[in-house]
């Protein structure tokens, strides 16, 4: 029940993706690897560590880095064991959750304390170069103020943390949420994407940008916001 592949393998895809969902609220947790290196990184390892590090090993697979989309404690929540397994460097771009018990949430919800860092801190726009492939990173406050997409546009996939879902979208009840900022963030920088790339969000099933624009209920706001 936690492990799924992803996708079909096509053959101009070097990219392939297992997705693991972990934790409490059933986050998901993505393997991305390269499948003529065997190198990966792991996007949003939220729960569940000893999952994580037996699948990656059952594949064979050597981590290069860890990716999170942003520092609620349902996305960070294995963070240390998956790397201190690997050795693997920490990829985000939120610092403040991310450093604050209260603020993930990993208090109030988990009953213990997450509190950690990154060792590359991100930027909006930029382009890491991780197992050969393109990760372009897309700074997608509201959900949380340092929420972020990672973007690989040769393999038409985003991972979307929880900024945008299969007919939903991000919470904005939660420390640093703003509904006016994910709006802007869905709309003005997701939705500008190719029709036909694939979303794997933080949670629930995988989608299209082409679908989410017909059908997301926050579609109709297209054109419409005021600052």
């Amino acid at each position: 029940p936690y492990f799924a592949k992803l996708m079909l393998k096509r053959e101009d895809r070097r990219m392939q993706i297992k997705k693991l969902t972990v934790g409490y609220v059933q986050t998901n947790c993505y393997i991305v690897s390269n499948e003529e290196t065997k190198e990966a990184v792991i996007v949003d390892p939220g729960d569940r560590g000893d999952l994580i590090i037996e699948c990656c090993k059952r594949e064979g697979l050597d981590v290069k880095a860890i990716l999170l989309t942003h520092g609620h404690s349902d996305h960070i929540g294995a963070l240390d064991q998956v790397k201190r397994a690997f050795g693997a460097k920490v990829y985000a771009l939120e610092k403040e959750l991310m450093a604050d018990e209260n603020l993930n949430l990993s208090k109030s919800l988990l009953g213990t304390v997450i509190r950690t860092e990154a060792d590359v801190w991100l930027r909006d726009n930029e382009t890491v170069n991780l197992i050969g492939l393109p990760f372009q990173v897309i700074a997608t406050p509201g959900h949380t103020e340092g929420s972020c997409c990672y973007y690989i546009e040769s393999e038409k996939a985003l991972f979307a943390g929880d900024t945008l879902f299969e007919g939903s979208y991000g919470r904005v009840d939660l420390p640093g949420g703003s509904s006016v900022k994910l709006l802007h963030s869905v709309l003005d920088r997701l939705f500008e994407l190719p029709e036909d790339v694939t979303v794997y969000p933080g949670h629930l099933g995988y989608t299209t940008i082409g679908d989410e624009k017909k059908y997301n209920p926050l579609a109709p706001y297209k054109g419409k916001l005021l600052e």
